[in-house]
């Protein structure tokens, strides 16, 4: 049986009050967020984006929700986890900061942010997964505590997973820190000393100075590197070399096991939404942006795995290309494919326009 994914069309470059204002009656029409019960703490998890980035969703969609949430006597609230590599989102104190700076105030959202792995991204819950890779995964303790979760996802492209939206979500951004150095623990470029300039944006980008000069050129701390891909993704020169064979398939199959993690703490309790807009070769992460496909819409669904096989299959059918082709050139399907392959999830969908 197909999982139904629900579809609300925008057009290209439409304002964002006019999409939410929208959004807002397909959720009170098909109550959508009918699983929330009276008193549930309801986490919000989203991306807040960087600083020069357009892509992340913005706050004024997440009042619209919270407002909802709240009229179920429900307490909703923000959250999002610290990264690995330093920078403005590092700890709980910078990152709230941060975000406070992109527009999710108490007065754009009214909903205070929580962050769900406390105030150093260490505090966690182990929880037991059927998964081949691992018997157990590292979540963020509040995703685990909370009673219901509203995941909100913009869809982009992925220097390492190929895309990311609701499962990369889940599966990294739901995890505790050792959960995120365990998903990044095989991944590790090298530098091709003869193609090498000494132009040193390795090293200026690179989040953990894992990167230094070594006789003029750039040398990678193998002890040290997180395998964030940050290096490859600003080297002009085709200097920075990764296993692709072992990178891609392998932390694919760690983001759907982590993800199946936090499913298993929101059985009947969770569901997921995807922006298809402003979509961009690369994650919300990075620095830069730049546009790959016209805006498509959101698409709403209680089955991670169905609404990011039915976002990848809209985002080739709008453009009238592979995503491979529009972002990074590598396998990307593996997300979709291992969850089938685990049981977790239905990646076939039935797609209902709204």
């Amino acid at each position: 049986m197909k999982e139904k994914v629900f579809f609300l069309k925008m057009n290209d470059n439409e304002e964002d009050a006019a999409v939410c204002a929208r959004l807002e009656t397909a959720i009170k029409e098909k109550d959508f967020f009918s699983f929330i019960q009276p008193k549930d703490m309801v986490a919000l998890k989203t991306h807040f984006g960087e600083v020069k980035t357009k892509g992340y969703v913005r706050p004024l969609y997440f009042k619209m929700m919270g407002e909802i949430i709240k009229k179920k006597e429900a307490l909703p609230f923000l959250t999002e986890t610290s990264t690995l590599y330093r920078g403005r989102r590092t700890n709980a104190v910078d990152h709230m900061e941060f975000a406070y700076g992109q527009g999710f105030t108490y007065e754009n959202t009214g909903l205070p942010i929580i962050m769900a792995d406390g105030l150093m991204g260490d505090q966690e819950t182990e929880v037991q997964i059927p998964g081949k890779l691992y018997p157990t995964v590292k979540i963020a303790a509040l995703i685990a505590k909370t009673q219901s979760l509203v995941l909100v996802s913009h869809f982009t492209g992925h220097i390492l997973s190929g895309f990311g939206a609701a499962l990369k979500n889940m599966g990294m951004g739901c995890s505790s820190r050792k959960g995120k150095l365990i998903q990044h623990s095989t991944a590790r470029p090298s530098i091709v000393r003869k193609k090498c300039t000494g132009c040193g944006e390795c090293i200026k980008w690179c989040p953990v100075g894992a990167i230094s000069f070594v006789e003029k050129k750039a040398e990678i701390n193998k002890s040290i590197c997180i395998g964030c891909g940050e290096c490859l993704a600003v080297c002009r020169f085709d200097a920075v070399n990764y296993n692709w064979a072992e990178t891609y398939v392998n932390i694919q199959q760690k983001i759907v096991e982590h993800a199946m993690g936090v499913a298993e703490t929101k059985k009947g309790k969770a569901i997921y939404i995807n922006f298809l807009n402003r979509i961009s070769k690369d994650c919300d992460c990075m620095g830069d942006y730049h546009k790959i496909t016209p805006d498509i819409g959101v698409l709403i669904s209680y089955d991670p795995v169905a609404v990011d096989a039915a976002s990848l299959h809209l985002v080739e059918e709008y453009s009238g290309n592979v995503l491979s082709k529009m972002a990074y050139d590598i396998p990307y399907k593996d997300q979709i494919d291992y969850s089938r392959e685990l049981g977790f999830g239905n990646p076939d969908f039935e797609l209902v326009t709204i």
